[in-house]
């Protein structure tokens, strides 16, 4: 199969185009900076937050290939910190990178498939995106947004042959830890006493959590599956055990649950 997978320089998008091209299919990834790259692995140089890269990836894939099986959209950033002190500009560059990038990359990959008769989507949500995490909330308002796009787009494109894939990881052990950005605000430290607390917690359970082998063993089975799930929580068992808790519970109690885990 054809793959494009956005958001291949580390974690999880270094480990699926790895694990995927050595499974025999024809993989191509964007980057924007330089890294050693991967054998069988076609890079190609993308911001998802440029319309026009967006379309001449896909533009480049078709010519080569003639066609484009499974996309495969990662990219993504994260800014952690009290909601109040994020600025705009933070809230505008999240969702310009979560969203609006797979937004871009779907707007031209979308004819593709439908003119093809088909293809798979894989969109990269997050528990994050099932919840909202305290001082992630700019993070999880990007992959709440993910989730409903997708939720449409699911029922738009049945009739099309095209089957759209919601991936929701939990913590894993990756660059994502060290790359997000915080708010750094004595102002916002004095205001929110917990906002230190939570954050060592998050970096915590990042740190200690899965390897991004073990995410991309999924994806490969999944991309072969004929009729695959809506979603796939990819997670360790507590998290998973958290999802299901947030569906079953009344809110206000799963609230407290939440808060209690962040010692808010």
């Amino acid at each position: 199969m054809v793959i494009l997978i956005t958001g291949i320089t580390s974690g999880f998008g270094r480990a699926m185009a790895g694990r995927l091209a050595a499974d025999g299919h024809k993989v191509y990834g964007t980057f924007r900076r330089e890294s050693e790259r991967l054998p069988g692995v076609e890079y190609l140089r993308a911001d998802v937050s440029f319309p026009t890269d967006c379309e001449t990836v896909v533009r480049k894939v078709v010519e080569a290939e003639g066609r484009l099986d499974v996309f495969i959209n990662n990219a993504g950033m994260g800014i952690g910190g009290p909601l109040e002190f994020s600025s705009l500009e933070d809230a505008q560059k999240q969702m310009d990178i979560n969203w609006m990038g797979m937004v871009r990359m779907l707007h031209y990959v979308l004819p593709v498939m439908r003119r093809q008769g088909g293809g798979k989507i894989l969109c990269f949500s997050s528990i994050g995106g099932l919840m909202g995490l305290p001082f992630q909330g700019l993070y999880s308002a990007s992959k709440f947004a993910i989730e409903g796009y997708c939720e449409a787009l699911r029922l738009e494109t049945r009739g099309l042959g095209i089957q759209v894939v919601v991936i929701e990881p939990g913590d894993f052990a990756t660059a994502f830890t060290a790359s997000r950005k915080s708010v750094s605000d004595p102002e916002a430290d004095a205001a929110y006493p917990a906002w230190a607390r939570a954050l060592a917690s998050i970096e915590k359970d990042e740190t200690g959590g899965l390897k991004p082998e073990y995410l991309a063993g999924k994806i490969s089975k999944i991309v072969m599956k004929k009729r695959p799930r809506y979603h796939y929580v990819i997670s360790t068992l507590e998290q998973r055990l958290s999802v299901t808790l947030k569906k079953i519970l009344p809110p206000s109690w799963f609230a407290r649950i939440l808060g209690s885990y962040y010692k808010l």
